[in-house]
């Protein structure tokens, strides 16, 4: 269906119409690579960075034209990775401590250095240490990641586990089956949920709901679940290491607990980082006790809308706001209610091009059209909306898709999306007061994460399409209980052949030209190798080939990522890079290489290690024509210029 166009659609409304990022400016001499940061009760700003430094910001609003002002308050600490300011002093987690901060003689400098918690480590780089995040109780919840030895490893006690830290120093585990926890926050009701990072036994990022005696699925940590005190009773052997989604092997492990919601990788961030309740009361937007996710790699936040079936958590991850200057890492309420979002990139490699930085998220008081919540229903999914819809289109079922998947649970690192199958919409009702539709889904499945996409619906007073048209819902329970799809009808279907995604075709061939023609005789006129760099660029931005040469390109991928490579039309690179970041989970199985005129020539999404090359002739028109990487988030610094002379 094609919705109507009004006047004001000449001008569609983006993110920063709503929402603007604000530059909050550092001092030259200042490396802040926040690693941890906390609203002060007079309204300053405290960040640790990974340097060992605690800096205290004031007039981060710029009142009066007036820049911060950056007070050291300490230093000499170990890589601190969290933050928080209380009962007057500050607590920090430094890699092998927690450690209490506090200005005794009120110098504005820390005088007291005072060890509250000592935990083992091996000297292992990827041993970091999160929190601390206090209980109601007074208690101290931390995070430890595991260490990287080729793959995440538990080589110290509690590595890979949340513990709850009494004010004495006394530890309790509670929680094993986490990689790479960077993040954890309680929500507006009180429980406990964590980010997770993909890896080894995890397919994707996501965020899940924590309690006592909860596995969250890498068994590395299970080595010390038998210890005194812990409340698993699981060993690693119990996991079985068969790629069955996560979802189904947790019908016969009932302490595995899957996540509440899936961020697909990359198309919903590459490396989850912060959580941030909204507890604004509406400050910040329509979106109150909604969860706020950062993002490190794609320099984004994402925003969750959860709730409970049959007393577990489930729930829709949405796109919210990106382009900030570094990698987003911490997130805080002003008390202004704008969003604080401290920012590094030194080691995690981001799309924001600057190794750190400090903004503010500022919404200017309008009313975004959204999808504020997605509800799962006994046949279907319900969409409420922050503003009324258009009934004609709302109405019409070709304004939505809809496509379940899965990932593979299993010791490799990351997975393929699998199990794929569309979910049509057959039946469409719209609420009276337009601001919501009853989706009657088939192919609806338990255990799924669906792809909600609703880009037919347009607004009703303005003609607006949604600005972020699509979610992504996973369905842990359908209400009622009752699955549409039998257990014996859902099959993991063989990953895809990323060399053979796209569809076939002489065209396809000619763009797409793997092994060298057989009229080339002679071989080719140039040979070009382009290698994939650190910090996400490629190590040749230039080079040169004659009108209607014969081409063969080798693009090799050393790196830890995957990349592809286009060579695109002259002046289409924005255009070719917004169609591949909007293409959702069709993206991997296509290599992230959209289905447009401007892209003339392109390798396959190349996996580390490996390497792929491709023939073709020149065009016969001279010119620049740019090359990039489009897997999400690459595009503005995989860049390039292959020019045309004659």
């Amino acid at each position: 269906m094609q919705p109507m166009v009004s006047a004001a659609q000449q001008a569609i409304p983006s993110e920063s119409d709503y929402y603007e990022i604000v530059d909050i400016p550092i001092p030259d001499d200042i490396v802040l690579e926040v690693g941890g940061m906390d609203l002060m009760p007079n309204g300053n700003i405290a960040v640790c960075t990974r340097r060992g430094e605690v800096w205290i910001i004031e007039n981060t609003e710029q009142l009066g034209s007036q820049p911060p002002r950056y007070k050291l308050f300490a230093e000499g600490l170990h890589e601190p990775l969290g933050l928080t300011y209380r009962d007057e002093a500050f607590y920090v987690t430094q890699r092998t401590e927690i450690t209490r901060l506090a200005d005794t003689d009120e110098d504005g400098r820390a005088d007291q250095y005072e060890t509250v918690f000592i935990r083992p480590v091996s000297g292992n780089y990827h041993e970091y240490f999160y929190g601390p995040l206090f209980t109601p109780e007074g208690d101290m919840l931390v995070t430890v990641n595991l260490a990287w030895i080729g793959h995440g490893a538990s080589l110290s006690k509690w590595d890979g586990w949340l513990l709850k830290i009494s004010p004495d120093g006394a530890v309790e585990p509670l929680v094993s089956g986490l990689r790479s926890p960077a993040a954890f926050a309680f929500n507006t009701a009180g429980d406990l949920f964590y980010a997770e990072n993909q890896g080894g036994w995890v397919g994707s990022g996501n965020i899940t709901h924590l309690e006592k005696g909860d596995f969250a699925g890498n068994p590395e940590s299970l080595r010390w679940a038998d210890l005194p005190g812990s409340p698993i009773s699981l060993t690693p052997e119990d996991i079985p290491d068969s790629g069955t989604p996560l979802h189904e092997v947790a019908r016969k492990i009932p302490q595995l607990k899957g996540p509440s919601v899936w961020f697909p990788h990359g198309i919903m961030g590459i490396s989850t980082s912060g959580i941030l309740p909204d507890t604004t009361g509406g400050g910040f937007g329509p979106f109150e006790g909604q969860l706020f996710v950062g993002d490190q790699g794609q320099s984004k936040v994402m925003r969750v809308y959860q709730e409970k079936v049959e007393g577990m958590y489930q729930g829709v991850v949405f796109p919210f706001r990106e382009g900030f200057e570094s990698g987003v890492f911490r997130m805080n309420w002003g008390q202004d209610h704008t969003m604080f979002v401290g920012m590094t990139s030194r080691g995690w490699r981001s799309t924001g091009e600057e190794l750190f930085g400090l903004q503010r998220l500022v919404w200017n008081g309008e009313i975004p059209f959204e999808i504020k919540e997605i509800h799962a229903r006994t046949d279907g999914f319900e969409l409420v909306f922050t503003r009324p819809v258009d009934r004609a289109s709302a109405s019409d079922p070709s304004s939505y898709s809809i496509t379940g998947f899965t990932y593979h649970y299993h010791s490799t690192y990351g997975s393929d999306i699998i199990n794929r199958e569309e979910a049509p919409v057959s039946r469409v009702k719209v609420a009276e007061d337009g601001r919501s539709v009853r989706l009657k889904v088939d192919n609806y499945r338990e255990g799924y994460i669906h792809e909600i996409k609703a880009e037919g619906v347009i607004q009703q007073e303005t003609g607006y399409p949604l600005l972020h048209p699509v979610g992504y819902y996973t369905l842990n329970r359908i209400p009622g209980g009752q699955p549409i799809v039998r257990d014996e009808e859902r099959k993991i279907s063989a990953p895809v052949d990323k060399g053979k995604a796209i569809e076939d075709g002489k065209d396809e061939m000619m763009r797409h030209q793997t092994t060298r023609p057989g009229d080339w005789e002679g071989g080719p006129d140039q040979v070009i190798t382009i290698n994939a760099a650190e910090a996400m660029t490629f190590d040749k931005t230039n080079f040169k080939v004659k009108a209607g040469s014969r081409i063969q390109l080798t693009f090799n991928n050393p790196t830890d990522l995957l990349h592809n490579l286009l060579i695109v039309a002259s002046g289409s690179l924005p255009k070719v890079a917004e169609e591949a970041r909007n293409m959702g989970i069709d993206g991997p199985e296509k290599n992230y290489v959209p289905d447009m005129e401007e892209v003339l020539f392109f390798t396959s999404l190349v996996g580390v290690g490996e390497s792929e090359s491709i023939y073709f002739t020149a065009p016969e028109t001279a010119g620049d024509y740019p090359y990039v990487c489009t897997f999400p988030g690459h595009w503005k610094t995989m860049q390039g210029v292959m020019t045309v002379i004659e």
